[in-house]
């Protein structure tokens, strides 16, 4: 090396540039704000920062800049209370977390292969849904065959037979040869969450039953805190924290009631939760779970150490999409970035077909090394609480952990289960489903190759059919992308039908005036799987002509403001007295001029009701 050579230490790539202040970031901000904005009319900077702050459904705030006001004055550690940085301290070995893939095949020899293969290949433990439509009871211990259950903890859930699905896996352990420390896992026992889901009263008996079948398993717990139903029925973060809060003070009251100890029904307790592609809020959640839990265990009197919540997220169904499918693998890799970064111990990521059918082997393949490359290649599992001293992040952290506390005391004073019963929880998710359903009509809510960069002719995935699933009378899953899947159902249906549904956009001036346009328009009516056509011209008959070449009842003009003044109210009047049932324009109708709102019959933008302008269309276009 040369006796010039300079180590990075002394390297200041940023010496030539000033540091900015905060004054200069609100300088530049209010530039770009106020830069077509006339004179006198232009914004100070609290009207900036108003403009530019957003509220989340949940009602959490969202501001443009973060300070260090914005943080926390002492930032804890690691593996000890309030364990908001994480129940244990990562050493930087690659077994971070537990890599457990969800199984659910009915056919026994099929789902023990996929089981072994998942785990010979990367997975550390094994998820099995046991159901009438998934693996049946009977066959549980079948299906475990030739787990290592001294190795590879066990994780069940059933949404129709839990006891029963308790009490086999609780027999295959101890069938096991192999010693009862030894095995890991847990009986998925979730009384509440299964009334939620039947619609029927939770029988809390079967918490203390559920804690027998664990006894003499002390790597085993009985409970699961599944919050995903509430998630996956319309719950935002905040509510669903609040719930898996109020249902596991519930379960510890019951195991208390029953005569354990506080110390031991705490640790009786996980909690299943859900990793969405909201990165931020899904890390921050998971911290504030643990410090509620925590803050829950002081009051209860449990041991400090003890306090913990172990959490086990499991990618949203809600923001699975059954359009564009292969999208579904970056919201997974998303999801799981961000339960790594906020703690979770256990993890499992839905296959990118999940809506399609029963996973391939491929689609297993991806989902499991989702999971394995951003651990090994990434090194995610080697860092504590990355997220930790963000101010960002202990923003929402701290607003999580205030609203949902908030929520959960006012349903603590009749009980979560009551709250259930009596609709209030129900009445709850209609709203927040309400409120998220106006943002994802106005895309305000994206989703990728739904309500944005859709393709809507591409195939559909096709799988090996799920069994019919009994049917249950409680909450309902709500997917984000249901309702534009509704709308391609509709047109794919016309077209198959020989009626394709189609709008034709008349295309005024050249390529330059309209390019921009038409392609929103085009990306914007494709959302619904309707076609468009491209009419492009020099006069209004040109449009007409081609109007009725392509049969077409529904009409977009798109082009600049420029083009619209000099040719638009001229070409939207011919195209309807050529019979066109509707006429539209890209942008505003103020751009047409005088006549221009008795010439056209509305306008497409963005931010305008998408599901509303789709149905609309569907309806005059007879799909």
């Amino acid at each position: 090396m040369s006796d010039q050579a300079t180590s990075a230490a002394d390297i200041s790539l940023a010496a030539d540039f000033t540091t900015p202040s905060q004054q200069d970031w609100e300088k530049e901000v209010l530039k770009v704000l106020n830069r077509k904005r006339p004179e006198g009319r232009e914004l100070d900077i609290d009207q900036a920062y108003k403009r530019l702050t957003s509220t989340t459904v949940d009602g959490l705030t969202i501001k443009p800049l973060y300070t260090i006001e914005d943080g926390v004055e002492e930032l804890g550690y690691p593996g000890v209370a309030p364990f908001v940085r994480g129940t244990t301290v990562r050493t930087g070995e690659m077994d971070a977390w537990e890599v457990a893939q969800l199984h659910e095949n009915p056919d026994v020899t099929e789902a023990r292969r996929d089981i072994l293969n998942d785990l010979e290949r990367g997975n550390t433990a094994a998820f099995v849904r046991v159901d009438p439509d998934a693996v049946r009871v009977e066959d549980l211990a079948n299906v475990l065959d030739g787990v290592l259950l001294d190795l590879a903890p066990v994780y069940v859930t059933s949404r129709t037979q839990q006891l029963e699905a308790a009490t086999k896996l609780a027999e295959t352990f101890r069938a096991a040869s192999v010693d009862a420390e030894s095995i890991r896992g847990n009986l998925g026992v979730d009384p509440i969450g299964a009334a939620a889901l039947a619609g029927t009263t939770a029988d809390l008996s079967v918490v203390a039953k559920a804690a027998e079948l664990a006894d003499g398993l002390p790597g085993v717990t009985p409970l699961v805190v599944d919050s995903t139903i509430y998630h996956n029925a319309g719950a935002g973060d905040v509510h669903e924290l609040a719930y898996a809060i109020a249902v596991g003070v519930e379960y510890v009251r019951a195991l208390v009631e029953a005569g354990a100890s506080v110390d031991d029904a705490f640790g009786s307790v996980i909690f299943r939760v859900s990793a969405t592609t909201d990165q931020f809020a899904t890390i921050a959640r998971l911290r504030a779970l643990r410090g509620l839990w925590s803050r829950v265990g002081e009051v209860l009197g449990v041991t400090e150490s003890r306090r913990g919540a172990i959490q086990h997220a499991v990618t949203s169904l809600r923001v699975i999409s059954r359009d564009d499918a292969y999208v579904n693998i970056l919201r997974g890799t998303i999801a799981t970035f961000a339960a790594a970064a906020g703690g979770a111990e256990i993890q499992t990521v839905l296959p990118f077909d999940t809506l399609a059918g029963l996973p391939t082997d491929m689609s297993r393949r991806v989902a499991r090394n989702t999971q394995i490359v951003l651990a090994e290649e990434s090194n995610i599992g080697r860092v504590n609480d990355p997220a930790g001293g963000s101010w960002f992040v202990e923003s929402l952290t701290r607003q999580l952990s205030e609203k949902a506390w908030a929520i959960f005391q006012a349903l603590d004073a009749e009980g979560f289960a009551a709250a259930l019963a009596d609709g209030t929880v129900k009445a709850q998710l209609d709203e927040l489903n309400a409120a998220r359903a106006k943002q994802l009509a106005t895309r305000k809510i994206p989703l990728t190759g739904v309500s944005m960069f859709p393709n809507y002719t591409e195939a559909k995935l096709e799988r090996k059919a799920r069994p019919e699933a009994p049917e249950l009378a409680g909450l309902q899953p709500v997917r984000d992308s249901q309702v534009f899947e509704d709308l391609r159902d509709r047109s794919d249906a016309a077209r198959a039908a020989g009626n394709e549904p189609k709008v034709m956009l008349a295309a005024l001036g050249a390529r330059r005036d309209f390019g921009g346009r038409e392609g929103f328009t085009s990306n914007l009516y494709h959302v619904g799987g309707i076609a468009t056509v491209l009419a492009e011209g020099s006069s209004p008959e040109d449009y007409v002509r081609q109007l009725k070449d392509n049969d077409a009842k529904v009409v977009v003009l798109v082009s600049s403001a420029k083009v619209y003044a000099d040719q638009g109210v001229a070409v939207a009047k011919a195209l309807r007295e050529a019979g066109a049932e509707e006429v539209l324009v890209a942008g505003q109708i103020k751009e047409l001029g005088e006549g221009g709102a008795d010439a056209v019959d509305g306008n497409v933008f963005d931010g305008m009701d998408v599901v509303e302008l789709l149905t609309n269309t569907l309806n005059k276009l007879g799909a």
